[in-house]
Order: C-alpha cells, then structure tokens, then sequence
C-alpha cells in the first residue's frame, strides 16, 4: 500500500503462506525494523493505531465500539495494536465468525502491558512470525552466491566472491540493519544507532510497562550488554559490571527487570542453547548467549565508529558475531529454522547450529578472518563433530567457518566451508 522504495524482505513469502493458512497473523519485533512497512505490502486497508491526530479517538473506539475498528478490506493492517489489548479477542472473535483466512496483521513493537485484557491465546486462528533488522542480503550488501538452503540440500562446492573489506563490514556493522539508514549517506545512517539507544533509554523501556527506569542506568546495562556480547554471563556479573559506574545500590532483580524490559521491545535476542547426542560424556550448557538483535545496538551503546572497531580487532571480533548471529537467524527464519549455540563443560564450543525442523543441522564458526582463525575454526568443527553421536543426530548437512575478511567463498579438502558473511543468503 506504500508508494515508497521498498526493499524485499526474507519474511514477505512466509507472510503471504500464513496468511493463506490462518485468519490473522502478528508480526512482532523491534521499533525500526521494517514490520509496519512488510505489512502494507500484503495489506489492502491500514489502521495506524498511534497516529497521534487519532489515538485518543482510538482508544475510545477500543472501548466503546471495538468492532468499528475491525471494519475495512481485507487483510487489515492494524498497527501498533498493543496500545487496546482488547483487539486481540476482538479480532479472535471475528475470525471465528467471519469465513475466510488473511483477514487481518497486526503489527507492534512490544507486548502488551495488560495482559489481563487478553483473554485468549489465539491458538488456531494467529501465526506469529519475528522481524529482525535488515541481513546483508536484505539491504543488497551480500552477494548471495552462497545458500543456505543450497547447502541443506547437499551442494558441497562452493564459489563466491567477496565485494566487503574489512572497512566496508566496520561500518556496515556499525550502520546496523535499520531499513530507513540502507539508502542514507554514512555519516547520516550512524547516527540512526545512536538515535536508537537513546530513544531506548529514555523512553522506549519505560514505555513497554509503564515502569520509570532510570536513563542513566540503562545505558549502563546496555554497555555492559555490549561489552558481553557472545558471552553465557549471569545477571550477577552484569550487575557487577554495572556497579562501578553507579553507585547507588542495584540488585540482581532490577537488574533482571530492566533485562526483561528491554526483551519486551525485541533489543535483547538471546541465543538458546543446542541439545543433541554426544558420543562424550560432556555435559551440555544450557545457558543462553547474550546478544542484541543488531550489533549497532552494541557499538551505539559504546560509542563506538567504524574506525575504533578497525584499531580494535579484539572488540571487532566479538561484535562480528552479534552481526553473523543477526543475520543467520535471518536467514534461518526463511528456512523455517532455528540458530542455536554449543557449549559444553569442556570448553568445547560451537558459534551457531542451524536447526531444521526434521533435526538436520549445520555448524558454523563465526571469525573476522585470517588464516589461523579459519584454521582454528575448522578444528573446532571437527572436534564437535567427532563427538556427535550421528548414528542418531545424523552427520552435519554442512560445517562452515563464517567471515568478515576474505575475497572467496571456498571448500576445505574436509569439506569444511569458508563462506565470507559478504557472500550469504538464505
């Protein structure tokens, strides 16, 4: 429905298949992303909930004559609806009482506050999908030459060729995958993440449960947040961490309020643990990854430019991953799969595991580049691998090293692959 420039997301044809199979679907996840935008693709009329010239007008509506709202062609795009709970039964109700699946999206970037409003799960009549921020591929910075999809189907030679220097992946990183920023002048498109964490700290948290937080105090989780990325740290050591630049007194629990809180808005995207058979006695951790859904949360939230990752290849490495991880979900999500992480208890640990849902897996490790963390990679693959028990789990569809740096996506004599994030798709 929108005459702007619009560029093709991973989820559009899974949009289109839900709505084809249930009567509304909810397509939820961080302010930016793009969710209102997909949507007005496949929607034939728009309810703006939050338009300010409206909301009051809305909300009285959401009250008093809640189905007036529900009225226009089909699907019906009704945005930000978090703001009346009480559209969820409503649109339940309707869809079980009006033939016909697609009849409406509902789009927002938190949960409701109330859920004592919702009365029902929406089993059988919602699907639910989660928009991430743009992957490479989306914004056309990937070539693409290299499929996941290709390699679950067995494709075991690869070939590409990489566009992105290592100056090119900084900034990218530090750019984020914000929509409104891909087409912006760089200096422009920076300051988006910054924009980001402060309308986070100074409003968005506070907002999700109408809860004040203190500004100051986010910011110091989210940099200690940053500063973890791709870590298993307990909420105490967060709380440690931030207590040397705040000196009041902080608990673990706020500590897990103000974690949960920004779960709520889709800025944490923790990575589940893997499960699987060993052939090793090991015991699996199953404690989650901590991640932002998009590493220029991370930067923003340190302050970071381009060229301080560049002169911090430590630093560089680390939010690397935040971007890999970002954009494997991604792409794992068109795939109707899911990215998961490997530890065990000795030491032993795998950056991603991409899941099916028959069981068919893929193991990648995510580096900057060079030849000696290839070589590391690759040996840490073989190493999991060996202890996997595949006469259950299966052998792995694929093992891949995953880099910033690196001109070629190629095959090791193992079969191993070096794909360079530059050269990625679904």
């Amino acid at each position: 429905m929108t005459s702007q420039q619009y560029f093709p997301r991973l989820l559009d044809p899974i949009i289109k298949d839900n709505l084809e199979a249930m009567g509304a679907l909810l397509i939820q996840g961080p302010k930016w992303c793009g969710k209102t935008t997909s949507a007005e693709q496949h929607a034939n009329s728009v309810l703006y909930f939050d338009d300010p010239m409206a909301l009051d007008n809305n909300l009285l509506m959401a009250e008093n004559n809640i189905y007036r709202l529900l009225e226009g062609d089909t699907p019906r795009l009704i945005d930000e609806w978090q703001y009346a709970p009480k559209l969820w039964d409503a649109i339940r109700f309707t869809v079980d009482h009006r033939p016909g699946n697609g009849q409406f999206i509902l789009t927002g970037s938190a949960v409701p506050a109330d859920k004592t409003q919702i009365h029902h799960s929406g089993t059988g009549r919602f699907a639910w999908l989660t928009m991430r921020p743009m992957s490479l591929w989306e914004s056309k910075d990937s070539t693409g030459e290299v499929s996941l999809a290709a390699l679950f189907d067995g494709t075991k030679q690869i070939e590409g060729t990489n566009k992105l220097k290592l100056e090119d992946i900084a900034f990218l990183l530090c750019r984020g995958g914000w929509p409104n920023t891909i087409t912006q002048a760089q200096k422009n498109a920076l300051k988006t993440s910054a924009n980001y964490v402060t309308a986070i700290a100074e409003s968005n948290i506070s907002r999700v449960d109408s809860t004040l937080r203190n500004p100051h105090r986010v910011r110091l989780l989210m940099r200690s947040l940053a500063r973890l990325q791709g870590s298993q740290a307990p909420n105490a050591v967060i709380r440690d961490d931030m207590r040397s630049n705040d000196k009041e007194d902080l608990s673990e629990n706020t500590v897990y309020s103000y974690l949960n809180a920004l779960r709520k808005i889709f800025v944490i995207d923790d990575l589940p643990a893997w499960s699987t058979n060993l052939r090793s006695k090991s015991v699996i951790r199953t404690t989650d990854t901590r991640y932002f859904i998009d590493p220029s949360i991370a930067t923003a939230s340190l302050g970071l430019t381009p060229n301080d990752l560049l002169n911090d290849l430590k630093t560089f490495g680390l939010l690397f991953e935040t971007m890999a991880i970002r954009d494997l979900r991604a792409y794992a999500s068109s795939l109707d799969a899911r990215v998961y992480h490997y530890r065990d208890s000795n030491g032993l640990e795998c950056d991603a595991v991409v899941e099916l849902p028959n069981g068919r897996y893929g193991l990648i490790e995510i580096k900057l580049g060079g030849s000696s963390a290839i070589l590391k990679g690759q040996q840490t693959l073989t190493q999991l691998t060996s202890i996997i028990n595949t006469e259950r789990a299966g052998e792995p569809a694929f093992k891949m090293v995953l880099t910033a740096a690196g001109q070629y996506a190629y095959t090791l004599k193992d079969n191993t692959l070096v794909v360079p994030i530059g050269c990625l798709k679904n």
